[in-house]
Formats: C-alpha cells, sequence, structure tokens
C-alpha cells in the first residue's frame, strides 16, 4: 500500500498532503529593487516588445522610465501606500505603469478593460483608488467618457485636484494619450514632472521605505456575493511565484522569449510572464492589445519566441487560424496553458504543430499569487492532460472533505494551500479574508480535487457555482442580480453549460413577472453596456418555474442537466 502507515492499531491509509521542498531560495527583495538589479545585469537586452506599437525597451530603458514616472506619480500627489488604477489593454504603458507604481510604493489595482461604469465605479470605490492611469479606449469603449458619466464634475477640474461626488478618492486621472483632456494629466507629462531634480530625491526617500512585505497589486477576483473581492498580494507573492514557476519551467537555464497574448491585467499575464521575464532574464513580447490569435502566430514567427502563453480556448484558437502553416514555429519549445482544464487531443496538437514539446499546465488562482501547481517540462502528455502537476516550490497542499478533516490519499476533497504565494487578504473586507484564511495558514481555494501517491493532483470540480468561459472567471450570482434588474424579469438562475471552444458557456433560465412577455434577443440586448461582454449569457431560456428541492432550494445541477438534454449540448 503506497504510503501507508503501519501503526499499532492496524495500517492506516496515507493522507492527501503533498509538499514540494527546494533548494532554491526566495527572493527577499521588492519589484523595484529588483528592476535595477536586472538593468544593471542585462542592460540593453530588450525587456519588452510590443509589436503593434512598433516598440522594443531594454532593460535600462524600462529601469530609467520607471522611475522618472514613479517620481512623477509622487509628485502630482501620491504617497506610498496609496492605489492607483490602470485600466486599459496589453500595451507597453500597462507594463511601464506596473514598474513605476512599484518602484513608487504605490498598490497597483488591476481594472479589467471589459468592465462597464457600473463595475469601474464599484471597483474604484471599493479599494479607495486615488489616481486612475487610463488608456484612451478600447474596442467600442470610450474610457475618459465612461469616468465622466459617473464623475460630471471631471471636465471642470484641474488635473489632480478632481473632486467628484460619486468617486470621493479618486484625485488624478492620468490617460494614455496625446489630447489634452478636460481634468486629466497626459501619462507623458507625469514622466517630464519625474525629470525634476527635487521629485528625483523624493522618489529615492520613498522607495528605500518600501519593505518586500507590503502590499503592490490589487486584483478584483468575483466572489459568490456577486460584487468583486480585492485580493491584495505583496512583492514577495507574486516576486517569488514568478520565479519559481520559472525555474520549474526551465528559464534559469535559457532565458525566455515570451509570447504574451494572454491580458495584463490577470496574474496570468502580470506575474507569470512580465514578473518570470524579468526576474529571468527574458523579453516578453506583446502581440496585440487583445487576444488575437493571427497576431499572435506572427510575434513567435518575427521575434522567434520560445515561448507563449494561452488558455486552452486561445490555442485552440490559434491552431485553427486559416494560413497556420505559414508561421515557423520551430523556435518554440515552453510555455504556459492554464485557466480551464487542458483536453488530451489539444495537448497532443501544441505538442506536435506547435512544438512546444516541454510546455506546462499552471493550476492556481489570484488568492495564491496565482500558481500553486505546476506540471514539470518532462511530464507526460497523460499527466499534462489528466493533472495539473505538483505543488509548486515551498508550496504546501492538503485535501478535506466537508468537515474540514483531511481525506485519504486517492479521495476527493477540498484543496487548501500554505506557503508563502497565500495572498495578504481581501481589500477592506476582514470578514471574507476570515472565511477563505484558517488560523494555521491554509488557503481554501473552493475547489475539489484528488492527490495520488506521486503528489500529482487531479481536478475534479467546484464546490461552488463558478463558471469558467475561455479563462474567465464568473459567478452567476453577480449575473442573476443583474437580471433581476430587467424590468420583465421577476427570477433568473444562471449555471454553466459545456462549450468545445470556450469549455462552459453561460446559460441564463429566466421566469418573468405575471402576464408579460419578452423575448431572449430582448434580454441579451439590455445586457450589452451594462455588464462585461464575458458575462452576457450565450444561452436565455424562458421558464415557468425552477426545479427546487421540497424546502424551497433551485436545483442548480438540474437546470444543467435539463439545459445540456434541451439544448443537444455534450459533457
Amino acid at each position: 500500500m503506497p504510503g501507508a502507515v503501519v501503526t499499532a492499531w492496524g495500517i492506516r491509509k496515507a493522507i492527501s498532503y503533498a509538499f514540494c521542498p527546494s533548494l532554491a531560495k526566495f527572493l527577499p527583495t521588492t519589484i523595484g529593487e529588483f528592476l535595477r538589479t536586472s538593468a544593471e545585469k542585462h542592460g540593453q537586452k530588450p525587456a519588452c516588445i510590443s509589436v503593434y506599437q512598433d516598440t522594443v525597451k531594454t532593460f535600462e530603458d524600462i529601469h530609467k522610465e520607471s522611475r522618472l514616472l514613479a517620481a512623477g506619480f509622487l509628485a502630482t500627489g501620491l504617497k506610498p501606500g496609496d492605489r492607483i488604477g490602470i485600466w486599459g489593454p496589453n500595451s507597453y504603458e500597462w507594463y511601464l505603469t506596473m514598474m513605476a507604481a512599484s518602484t513608487g510604493g504605490l498598490v497597483l489595482v488591476n481594472v479589467n478593460p471589459a468592465y462597464q461604469v457600473s463595475e469601474l465605479e464599484y471597483c474604484i470605490n471599493k479599494v479607495g483608488i486615488k489616481a486612475l492611469v487610463s488608456a484612451e479606449q478600447y474596442k467600442s469603449q470610450d474610457y475618459y467618457s465612461m469616468v465622466a458619466r459617473i464623475a460630471p464634475e471631471l471636465e471642470k477640474c484641474l488635473p489632480g485636484e478632481i473632486q467628484a461626488k460619486k468617486l470621493p478618492s479618486l484625485k488624478s486621472l492620468m490617460m494614455i494619450s496625446e489630447k489634452e483632456l478636460p481634468g486629466t494629466f497626459r501619462l507623458e507629462h507625469v514622466m517630464e514632472m519625474g525629470e525634476e531634480q527635487k521629485n528625483q530625491e523624493h522618489l529615492d526617500e520613498c522607495e528605500v521605505r518600501v519593505q518586500f512585505s507590503d502590499p503592490c497589486n490589487i486584483q478584483f477576483t468575483s466572489g459568490t456575493t456577486g460584487k468583486p473581492k480585492a485580493a491584495t498580494l505583496s512583492h514577495f507573492n507574486i516576486l517569488n511565484n514568478a520565479y519559481f514557476v520559472g525555474r520549474r519551467i526551465g528559464y534559469d537555464q535559457r532565458p525566455p522569449v515570451i509570447c504574451l497574448p494572454v491580458p495584463l491585467y490577470h496574474c496570468f499575464g502580470c506575474v507569470l510572464g512580465v514578473l518570470a521575464g524579468l526576474i529571468h532574464g527574458g523579453t516578453v513580447v506583446l502581440p496585440s492589445p487583445g487576444f488575437d490569435p493571427q497576431a499572435a502566430l506572427q510575434a513567435v514567427h518575427s521575434h522567434r519566441c520560445n515561448s507563449i502563453y494561452g488558455t486552452p480556448t486561445m490555442f485552440v484558437d490559434m491552431l485553427l487560424v486559416n494560413d497556420f502553416n505559414s508561421y515557423d514555429l520551430k523556435c518554440l519549445e515552453t510555455g504556459a496553458m492554464a485557466g480551464s482544464p487542458c483536453p488530451e487531443p489539444l495537448v497532443r496538437k501544441v505538442i506536435k504543430e506547435m512544438h512546444m514539446e516541454r510546455f506546462s499546465i499552471f493550476f492556481g488562482m489570484t488568492e495564491t499569487s496565482p500558481c500553486s501547481f505546476q506540471t514539470f517540462p518532462d511530464d507526460s502528455v497523460e499527466i499534462r492532460s489528466t493533472t495539473v502537476g505538483k505543488p509548486t516550490d515551498h508550496v504546501e497542499c492538503l485535501l478535506v472533505d466537508d468537515n474540514e478533516k483531511v481525506v485519504n490519499q486517492g479521495d476527493m476533497g477540498e484543496i487548501w494551500i500554505r506557503g508563502y504565494c497565500n495572498f495578504l487578504g481581501y481589500w477592506g473586507d476582514e470578514e471574507k479574508t476570515k472565511e477563505i484564511l484558517t488560523p494555521a495558514g491554509w488557503l481554501k481555494t473552493g475547489d475539489l480535487g484528488i492527490l495520488d501517491e506521486r503528489g500529482y493532483l487531479r481536478i475534479i470540480g467546484r464546490k461552488k457555482d463558478l463558471i469558467i468561459r475561455g479563462g474567465e472567471n464568473i459567478y452567476p450570482r453577480e449575473i442573476e442580480e443583474f437580471l433581476h434588474t430587467h424590468p420583465e424579469i421577476a427570477e433568473a438562475q444562471v449555471v454553466g453549460v459545456p462549450d468545445p471552444r470556450m469549455g462552459e458557456e453561460i446559460c441564463a433560465w429566466v421566469r418573468l413577472k405575471e402576464n408579460r412577455t419578452v423575448l431572449p434577443e430582448e434580454i441579451h440586448a439590455y445586457c450589452r453596456g451594462k455588464i462585461s461582454h464575458f458575462k452576457i449569457p450565450k444561452y436565455i431560456l424562458i421558464k415557468d418555474k425552477f426545479p427546487m428541492t421540497v424546502t424551497g432550494k433551485i436545483q442548480k445541477y438540474v437546470i444543467k442537466n435539463m439545459t445540456i438534454a434541451e439544448l443537444g449540448l455534450q459533457q
């Protein structure tokens, strides 16, 4: 019996516990300090290439420009510990803002570029964002106009002196734009402010006080209440996660050139991409502002990337590009797939057709900085398609039952994580923090899995109703609450249903108010522009009643199964 323990009372089965000790030491430093070290070490080597912006920046460039921008941030009235938001698609300015905020001791708040007005307002107020760095627009979104809809006072304010009734914390809006928009700074002007000697000296004074245990990043993650929670991460959390994950991929043996089509506002992009590249002396290549499969392939082809990241859906889309065979991808060796389950046929295709023999599967969550499990480059196809690997270096894993007792090895249980990667907590929400973090330091992931005798973890599902659509984490409650604002809807229930491309799609069952009539197309139209596009249900089914238990509880699993049968979907 592998792992069993013989005692005076008989044979006790091994428990579901795994730990990955490591000889690799932690990085006890801040992001700003590490950037300085990297600039001294790598100098004129490219650190960031933004293909669509025709921009190439070296390690020295980024160190110099991040200090100018950090000094400029402080000159506008920001102080270490203040929250500064970044709202926009992937760009060099996003990368630079991340480095500058960390250098100045500010807490960077990642704002989803797909957010609508109400979502932006909530996020700014939840964590008290004092300054917001914003793109001019993205897709159909005009960011300045959206901020002005919440804060009409903006157009009459001086830059840095915003006084908005609905956004009491916000003082500065900094636009990544050539336009002089009322009430705003241009980001370029903020950098120019950083050139003044007194502002550089002030930065020096602030930078030495920044500790590696300080918070440096806030990322919003949906909760069962329907309102996003503000997960707070330290320099130590994310620098070390990027370091150890990069080591397991092999970046310490050969510096990476990472094609990064995943969004920077996710940990996948800004931690496992940007920081892993910085730490291991690599180059990050940004193909496009948002995911474009053709642009990603072209970036690999043109810049000879040896690594590429993506969700399973992204890899499916890249493999389906019409002229796929015209791109030379033989330079690829490794990369990462994460965000949702990775089916075996896809894993085999990625290895064969994209030459990614040594790519890794990642598993984690924002609250674990984000990666807690990872496969090894020489793991078999079977392991990479059926498990998420072993714990990352210095991380423990425990599986427990509904009574929070450790389950036997091979039995299913909720995945708990403990280690340096566990976040600081939810900003301004001590109660929610206590719900997820135990007094002994274990973080309850809410995911169910099985650990085998080798320490490999197989993901079974989620305890709660989280939907993962193309790598986006979506909680049904948030969508249900929005649908309830429709004047004709009495009740709504949302579930995830299987989809061959996205992994899951959103389905809403809707019960209308008495004697009311509304078509699914009209409900779709009602959603557009009010909630993020990825939260809009693909399927809307009008129902007279919902399946319920005898005690009156909605049976969501019955709704899901009935939907699959009704729509003819495949599990």
